[in-house]
């Protein structure tokens, strides 16, 4: 029996060193289960396309343009664009379609030529035989075609001189534009008129002269008068009602000796040494507001809110209103209706004085319209 108990306990001994029975095991501890670190994703430098490439810009990442003083757009300055460019050569024509509205500046273009020059005439005045000095510009094609043209007159006791730039500017809107020296002043022989009716005789024959010119539409000319050149263009179209003038253009004229003296007082205006207002005689001849009731083509005001001489424009309400009264064929007050009548007392808003600057612009605007009415 002692010896069958050893045995067995080696027996034991044995299977177990042989793993044939399984081993007393302890109670498992369960570790927590911890994921594994991700990897730190290092920052990666901004893409910068390929030369050549460029860069796809999506909603998401779109930024903010920004604007600096170098980038901005001119205020106001209109975008020419393949499609509206005008055709090579083609000179761009202001029409009644795409005339500003009343406030807006008008713009002439191409810029002007301000170095151009006119050939020059000698055109007789008949009443005084004075030869006047006479100045013609035309656009470089109008060998080609007929131009509406302008005879612009003077105003004070001015000549041409003064005129180059605005027939420069005239002439790159379209037209065929003629200055002159009245009889007495600049180049021209006789003596001064103080715009009556031998300076008006002398501007009859300039207009007479033009309609001859090759390069005119002798249908389409126009007057266009400064300051006192309303009583010589005035007194013309009056006296010689078979001139072949389609229009009257009047930029800011005085209408009558009260006005023209600036109150017929000892101060005259510009120096210049009027007769008396008491000479009836001499001012029956040199009172636009006179005269414009016998013209018999269509007359146009332009006028600012500040007259260039006159404490005030009712001088224009005034000429406007006898047109009217007069039944002239056509009237009108810079944009507003045609043929109407106003009340001095309650006057309408003119144009404003930096637009008054663009005094050329305005003509030309105005000229083409008539030019075609």
């Amino acid at each position: 029996m002692k010896y069958s108990l050893g045995l067995l306990i080696a027996l034991c001994l044995a299977l177990v060193g042989c793993n044939l029975l399984p081993a007393a095991t302890a109670t498992p501890t369960i570790a927590a289960q911890v994921p594994p670190p991700q990897p730190t994703r290092a920052l990666e430098p901004a893409q910068t396309p390929a030369p050549g490439t460029k860069p796809q810009i999506t909603p998401g990442d779109q930024p903010k343009p920004q604007i600096t003083p170098g980038n901005q757009p001119p205020a106001n300055k209109p975008q020419i664009t393949p499609s509206n460019q005008p055709p090579a050569g083609v000179k761009p024509q202001i029409t009644p379609v795409n005339q500003p509205p009343f406030g807006a500046k008008p713009q002439i273009t191409p810029p002007g030529n301000f170095g151009a020059t006119g050939k020059t005439y000698s055109v007789t005045n008949p009443t005084t035989n004075a030869k006047l000095h006479v100045q013609v510009f035309a656009p470089a094609d109008a060998g080609s075609k007929k131009y509406p043209a302008l005879v612009l007159v003077p105003g004070g006791t001015g000549d041409s001189s003064g005129f180059v730039r605005d027939a420069s500017e005239l002439m790159n809107a379209g037209f065929v534009v003629v200055i002159f020296d009245p009889d007495g002043r600049g180049k021209s022989e006789g003596v001064e008129d103080f715009n009556g009716h031998k300076h008006q005789d002398g501007l009859a024959a300039v207009a007479r002269f033009t309609a001859t010119l090759p390069e005119v539409d002798a249908k389409k000319i126009g007057i266009a008068t400064f300051s006192y050149g309303i009583t010589m263009g005035a007194g013309a179209l009056a006296r010689y009602p078979d001139l072949p003038v389609k229009f009257l253009l009047d930029w800011e004229g005085p209408t009558n000796r009260n006005y023209t003296t600036t109150g017929c007082g000892t101060s005259r205006q510009a120096g210049i040494q009027w007769q008396p207002c008491t000479d009836n005689a001499w001012w029956s001849e040199r009172e636009a507001i006179t005269f414009i009731a016998k013209v018999r083509v269509p007359y146009q005001r332009i006028q600012s809110e500040k007259d260039h001489v006159q404490p005030n424009n009712n001088h224009a309400l005034e000429i406007v209103n006898a047109a009217v009264q007069a039944k002239l064929p056509f009237v009108r007050l810079n944009d507003y209706p045609a043929n109407q009548t106003y009340d001095v007392k309650n006057p309408p808003k003119m144009f404003a004085e930096d637009q008054d600057r663009q005094r050329t612009a305005f003509v030309a605007k105005y000229a083409l319209e008539l030019a075609n009415w």
